[in-house]
């Protein structure tokens, strides 16, 4: 079947990857990931899927390795911050919320998809550290172990319960979570 230009085809922004990404991001976030293909991505875009692969040369597997960089690559922003332990709890904060806002792609990070795409981020919360006085050694595991902090509490909220706390009644996830941000947070000692 040849799809038909629609006439508002000429108003359309042309196809590049951030739109690409964007428009896979709004199917994974309303349908679930199960339901991404590139025919729905395409009908989405008003294009043939074909010319996805223009632009994703490797299909589906750069088109998911680009939702872990768009979702899991946001750097550590330090304006208006306090302090090397209040940009690191801004981020958290912010970072919880992004993971949040597109659940669908947290399967992929929690998979280890795209490591390139957490490397940037942890090197970022590393820099963050480094220039609050934390040495190196310390500044890499306590990225790190913001990082999975962040990511692995989120998983645990979007499947919307905790791990042997069925009796505890409903979870106020938001307390929860500033309690082990400040547990991690306090637990990093400069020099």
């Amino acid at each position: 079947m040849v799809r038909q230009p629609s006439i508002n085809a000429q108003n359309r922004p042309p196809l590049s990857i951030e739109r690409i990404i964007e428009a896979a991001l709004h199917i994974v976030d309303g349908q679930g990931l199960g339901r991404l293909t590139m025919r729905r991505l395409g009908d989405a875009l008003e294009v043939e899927a074909m010319a996805i692969y223009h632009h994703l040369p490797r299909g589906k597997e750069q088109l998911l390795d680009g939702l872990v960089a768009h979702v899991a690559a946001a750097p550590a922003d330090e304006r208006g911050a306090a302090g090397w332990r209040d940009a690191l709890r801004r981020w958290s904060v912010s970072y919880r919320e992004r993971l949040l806002a597109h659940a669908g792609v947290l399967p992929l990070l929690v998979t280890g998809r795209n490591p390139a795409a957490l490397a940037a981020t942890t090197a970022s919360l590393r820099e963050i550290l480094r220039r609050g006085g934390i040495p190196e050694a310390g500044a890499a595991v306590a990225a790190h172990t913001l990082l999975g902090y962040v990511i692995g509490h989120t998983a645990l909220e979007v499947r919307g319960r905790a791990p042997a706390e069925a009796a505890e009644g409903p979870v106020d996830w938001d307390a929860r979570f500033t309690a082990g941000l400040n547990l991690v947070l306090n637990a990093v000692n400069p020099g």
